[in-house]
């Protein structure tokens, strides 16, 4: 059962937890461009200005070793793979992550006049 009401420090709060699966700069990047359906990791990093080879794999690892992605060989290439959302990371996509990347746009204005 989820508590309604999550005091701000407790260690085994629901939202720190959801938290650290996007904590990463580029995992919620990541995630998103996986959403269109498996990509090799060198389509990404072309599709993702910014990242470095390093931190996707790194990223890459993370997201896997957290169940929202799978890495599978791909038949067609030699040492080639295909990363894709798992049904965990589709949902983390498709609903909470989704959410906030609306929220954000919806706020943009808001958000700079902060930074």
């Amino acid at each position: 059962m989820i508590e309604e009401n999550c005091e701000t420090f407790v260690s085994d709060c629901h939202v720190r937890a959801a938290v650290e699966l996007i904590n990463h700069t580029w995992d919620p990047v990541i995630l998103s461009a996986l959403r269109s359906g498996p990509t090799r990791r060198k389509d990404l990093l072309h599709r993702i200005a910014g990242v470095s080879d390093k931190v996707m794999t790194e990223s890459l690892r993370r997201l896997s070793s957290r169940g929202l992605v799978t890495k599978t060989a791909d038949g067609s290439r030699r040492d080639t793979a295909v990363y894709e959302l798992t049904g965990l990371g589709a949902s983390l996509t498709g609903g909470p992550l989704a959410q906030l990347a609306t929220w954000a746009a919806e706020n943009q204005a808001a958000l700079s006049a902060t930074s």
